[in-house]
């Protein structure tokens, strides 16, 4: 299967350079003469042919697109209070952008102690990057930070708005009767306060419960994720 790498614009002859350069010369040893996939996040895949390669760039002839199949049918919006370890913020965008989720958002919240910052978020949006090529999706979902929970819930435009508390006293709707596109909000270690679940809640959000378990963080982010997914027919 042809090594994938992402793009900023399309076009009859492109030039790949950058770190997808280097990580095709260095690491998977693409040259001249091999056959790769572009993808500019468009949603569509161009075959392409490396031309040329020298020690800075890499020029790549497309010859034809086609739209990627692998590219979920509803939109899923995922925002989780950001964690202290980058290791687990990293782990839940991953694995994210393989469940299918199509916009994810990183927030503070009440009981957050983690600091993000661009370098931070810059490198949730490569592990986006190379989540997607790994499961053969065509776009990259964007990682967006939100300076405050009130910031992140405005952002959700979707149908369903969920709200995972673990002192919600049980889901109020039916998960497995989900349809359309869906906002998930999964709070940071420590979970959320009263006030930021009134909040929510004034703001059309849905208390959920993941059951009788105390889950981390991390964990409650990528089961309520698999759930959501499972019931809109993503994972069947």
């Amino acid at each position: 299967m042809p090594h994938r790498f992402f793009i900023d614009e399309a076009a009859e002859d492109v030039v790949l350079e950058g770190e997808e350069f280097r990580h095709a010369r260095d690491v998977l040893r693409v040259g001249e003469g091999t056959e790769i996939v572009l993808l500019d996040n468009s949603g569509y895949e161009y075959r392409g042919i490396v031309t040329k390669a020298d020690k800075k760039q890499m020029s790549v002839h497309v010859l034809g697109r086609e739209p990627g199949t692998r590219e979920p049918k509803t939109q899923v919006f995922l925002l989780f209070g950001f964690l202290k370890s980058a290791d687990k913020n990293e782990y839940i965008v991953q694995k994210a952008v393989e469940l299918g989720v199509t916009r994810i958002g990183v927030f503070a919240s009440a009981y957050s102690s983690a600091y993000l910052n661009e370098n931070k978020l810059a490198r949730l949006n490569k592990v986006s990057k190379e989540a997607a090529k790994q499961c053969l999706r065509s776009i990259a979902p964007a990682v967006v930070s939100y300076p405050d929970l009130e910031s992140a819930l405005d952002a959700a435009t979707e149908e369903n708005k969920l709200f995972a508390c673990e002192f919600c006293g049980g889901s109020e709707v039916d998960l497995a009767a989900l349809r359309g596109s869906c906002a998930i909000v999964v709070g940071s270690e420590g979970g959320f306060s009263e006030e930021e679940f009134a909040l929510a809640r004034a703001k059309g959000f849905a208390g959920v419960s993941l059951g009788r378990r105390i889950l981390r963080a991390e964990t409650a982010a990528v089961a309520l994720t698999s759930v959501v997914q499972f019931a809109l027919g993503e994972l069947r």
